[in-house]
């Protein structure tokens, strides 16, 4: 059973066609005030973002919450690095996963559950190409399936 996320911000829809998804979590951000206030105006963009882990701590980098429009002087920086809240053991498990060959941490959904903001983040292995081309072509049959078939059940 998959936990229903609350207002999503922002969707990674290139993570799903660039990765295969192995495991995902939940995590907390620390955020500033000017990029919660952005966050809530529905702006961000996870397209070019990662997960990195220094120092037993988990990192969002390449993110991309644009400033505030109404901030002044305190405004955010748009690409900084976010710190994640996450279990200490589950940083040490995503952080030896991810010295493994081929295998990254990327974000695939930012959203509010209960006035906080969360990342939903999953351990990904990279697609090569013929891959992205099935998974393209089986999605297509797919759809063109479903269309005949709803054509053939309201005539």
């Amino acid at each position: 059973m998959t936990k229903q996320p609350g207002k999503v911000v922002a969707t990674n829809r290139k993570a799903r066609h660039e990765y295969h998804l192995e495991a995902t979590l939940e995590a907390g951000l620390v955020l500033t005030g000017t990029e919660v206030k952005a966050l809530r105006a529905g702006a961000a963009s996870l397209a070019d973002g990662w997960v990195s882990f220094d120092g037993g701590e988990a990192f969002l980098e390449g993110v991309h919450i644009p400033e505030y429009v109404q901030g002044t002087w305190t405004n955010h920086t748009p690409r900084r690095k976010r710190k994640l809240l996450l279990h200490k053991d589950e940083i040490r498990r995503w952080a030896a996963k991810t010295n493994e060959a081929g295998l990254t941490v990327v974000p695939l959904q930012l959203y509010f559950e209960g006035g906080r903001a969360k990342v939903l983040i999953a351990l990904a292995r990279g697609k090569r190409e013929w891959d992205k081309r099935q998974a393209l072509r089986a999605r297509q049959d797919n759809l063109e399936a479903q269309r005949a078939m709803r054509s053939r059940t309201f005539r």
